[in-house]
């Protein structure tokens, strides 16, 4: 007999493991398209899941978040992670500073497009009951919620305005030069600081958790928004 959990935690890890991995791709072949053939060269320019995994971010993390909540709620609320990142070669872009915007734009704008996505397919979907059983139509619809959720919250999250995230590089791109340089300094630590502000914040502070409040309410309002433009009439799901 399969347990109830492992249709959950099948149906989590796809959605979350496509998401990674078109976001590093699209980074990687937008550089290409600017100039830089780095990532081509050192073979992530890939859509294999296995070149973008980072030990920590697309497997520990998620599998202890995925894990925890299967056993204590019996579902999937809340993924959170992240890939290898593609390494791009600034000075190799026609033009650095801009296509430094255009290249981390490239990994969000791409998981907002394949949640919208993900709601069109929520329509074909519902022909699928004359070929499969009811269990297995449910499992299509879960997959493309969870796809819809985990693409809203990679996409919102590396838009947060912190180096190395993708948002820090767009602000840097915006910055004046005596500006940028300084704040592109903080990318070392950029890391360290998300992790903080995401993981550890919230418990040393007794559940101070700004991150996570405004990530959960923008996304539940992403998904409102995803299910009006896929011709779904909005409303939470």
């Amino acid at each position: 007999m399969i347990p109830t959990w492992l249709p959950e935690l099948a149906a989590a890890v796809l959605a979350s493991v496509v998401a990674i991995t078109l976001h590093e791709a699209a980074h990687g072949y937008a550089a290409l398209a600017l100039g830089d053939d780095t990532a081509k060269r050192m073979g992530r320019l890939s859509l294999n899941p296995l070149r973008h995994v980072d030990p920590v971010g697309t497997v520990l993390i998620p599998g202890v978040l995925l894990l925890g909540q299967l056993l204590t709620l019996g579902r999937v609320e809340a993924m959170f992670g992240w890939a290898k990142p593609v390494p791009v070669n600034l000075l190799a872009l026609r033009d650095p500073r801009r296509g430094m915007m255009l290249v981390a734009a490239a990994g969000p704008a791409t998981n907002f497009a394949l949640a919208w996505i993900a709601g069109l397919l929520a329509h074909p979907a519902a022909g699928l009951g004359d070929i499969l059983s009811p269990d297995s139509v449910a499992w299509v619809y879960r997959l493309l919620g969870l796809s819809i959720l985990a693409n809203l919250v990679l996409g919102l999250f590396n838009l947060l305005p912190i180096p190395p995230l993708d948002g820090g590089r767009i602000v840097a791109g915006l910055l004046p030069a005596r500006l940028a340089l300084p704040f592109m300094r903080l990318e070392p630590f950029g890391l360290l600081l998300v992790v903080g502000a995401v993981l550890v914040l919230p418990r040393v502070a007794d559940g101070f958790d700004p991150v996570g409040w405004a990530l959960r309410t923008v996304v539940a309002d992403g998904f409102d928004l995803v299910l009006m433009l896929s011709f779904h009439g909005g409303g939470r799901a």
